[in-house]
């Protein structure tokens, strides 16, 4: 199936017959292969008597070479998939292979997506960026403190570098852009966290979706921001510059030195929010974060701090 949208991912008509002699394969297969592409795929496909079959939009595809022509440095190994269950799953069916960190896993498609809580998280084919970074972690749970805000901020920088200027941070693990999401951060361990352990950083980034009617929450895109679809082999290339850049600051002085940078990114900072783990809630205001990236709140004329991976923050009503 991919080499069939290969040939259609330009955006141009081209005949049955000259797909078909391209694949070795009839007309007959090759309409079968169209309509497998629009079934499973949702790829909306153009059929034009006398003109052949077009793609309703032209497809920019992820490929490993050619992240690493728009990658500074030495790039790391990238496993790309056509469709797969989730990024971070494969990334730990990976490890337990043993696969050498640090590698990447990206899709174009993935049936069994997952956001923080259990959440599904929305994957149509070739829109979006689905992105899971392995990392080899030693030293004990120093090397953790704050990972997840770390790549919250590159993924942030990434995003503004296409023009998506008004991109912010929410703790503890989205990107917003006016109170809408355009990126998630779901962080998995492997091993042991007080010795070696691995870590994988599941990044979802929502790039050049333009309608889905299965989000159930306020959502943006990269392109709805500017105007214009991006090269996804791009954005993987500059996300990971600014992760090399920043795991690398993070190991030396740990999540202290980010501390301030990511409070003044922080979208909620001094803002009335009630924080909800399960079927508790404590209400209380943003203070900032400590130096190990947990939230402070002021409850009651106290400040509190919480971490954990399970919570979750709403802005007040009378925020």
């Amino acid at each position: 199936m991919l080499k069939l949208l290969e040939l259609l991912k330009d955006g141009r008509f081209h005949s049955g017959q000259d797909l078909g002699n391209a694949l070795g394969i009839s007309r007959s297969a090759v309409w079968k292969q169209l309509q497998h592409l629009e079934a499973e795929l949702n790829l909306p496909i153009h059929k034009v008597r006398g003109r052949g079959y077009q793609l309703a939009s032209p497809l920019v595809l992820l490929q490993e070479h050619e992240i690493a022509e728009h990658s500074q440095g030495e790039p790391w190994p990238v496993l790309v998939f056509e469709s797969i269950d989730s990024t971070n799953a494969q990334a730990l069916r990976a490890i337990a292979a043993g696969q050498r960190a640090p590698f990447l896993v990206v899709a174009e498609r993935q049936t069994a997506g997952r956001g923080r809580r259990g959440r599904q998280w929305v994957s149509p084919f070739a829109d979006n960026l689905y992105y899971s970074l392995v990392l080899r972690i030693e030293g004990g749970m120093r090397q953790l403190e704050g990972l997840s805000l770390v790549v919250g901020l590159a993924v942030m920088r990434a995003l503004q570098s296409f023009g998506v200027v008004n991109a912010g941070l929410k703790w503890p693990n989205d990107v917003l852009v006016n109170n809408q999401k355009i990126a998630g951060i779901l962080l998995e361990l492997v091993g042991d966290p007080a010795d070696v352990c691995h870590v994988v950083l599941g990044i979802g980034i929502n790039v050049n979706m333009q309608a889905a009617k299965e989000v159930d929450q306020p959502w943006t895109s990269v392109r709805r921001e500017v105007g214009s679809s991006i090269d996804r082999n791009l954005l993987v290339a500059r996300l990971n510059r600014n992760l090399q850049v920043d795991l690398e600051r993070h190991r030396e002085a740990g999540f202290a030195g980010f501390q301030a940078e990511w409070e003044q990114a922080h979208l909620w900072q001094g803002r009335a929010v009630s924080l909800i783990a399960g079927t508790n809630k404590v209400d209380g205001t943003v203070l900032g974060i400590d130096g190990q990236g947990a939230l402070r709140l002021e409850v009651d004329g106290v400040e509190k701090s919480f971490s954990g991976g399970e919570l979750s923050l709403r802005l007040r009503d009378d925020s």
